[in-house]
């Protein structure tokens, strides 16, 4: 399985009015923890899309566990149980390091888009290459 684990302090501007972590910010994080992921295994977006590929959100599910505080560390561990079909499912925990909690949980599927006819396809060959060593 890919796992990856990324780390992030709460900005300031992260904040609302009541000091918490603003709800919309956590599907950031998860964006935050996808992107890394995508890149520890050399696959960045830009690589991606120059590849002639998009990977638009086909799903989302977020499920508020704790609330978040400025300034605090949380690790974002995004998964990627399997591969075997067209969509990718990425799976979410952002956990508070100082409490030792859960802050949020959830996932994202994404699938593949030809960038040329804007058609649903199939997970491109580099893909395929970049990730199925995690899974064998």
């Amino acid at each position: 399985m890919l796992i990856n684990k990324h780390f992030i302090r709460v900005r300031y501007a992260d904040t609302d009015q009541m000091g918490f972590v603003y709800n919309g910010k956590y599907l950031e994080y998860f964006e935050v923890g996808r992107t890394e992921m995508m890149r520890s295994v050399g696959l960045p977006y830009d690589l991606i899309e120059k590849s002639g590929y998009h990977m638009p959100v086909r799903e989302a599910f977020l499920q508020y566990k704790n609330a978040a505080f400025y300034d605090e560390e949380l690790e974002i561990e995004t998964r990627v149980p399997d591969i075997s079909s067209a969509k990718v499912h990425i799976e979410h925990t952002i956990r508070c390091l100082s409490r030792n909690v859960i802050i949020a949980e959830g996932y994202v599927d994404l699938m593949f888009v030809n960038a040329e006819t804007r058609r649903a396809c199939r997970p491109p060959a580099i893909f395929m290459e970049k990730v199925s060593k995690y899974y064998e």
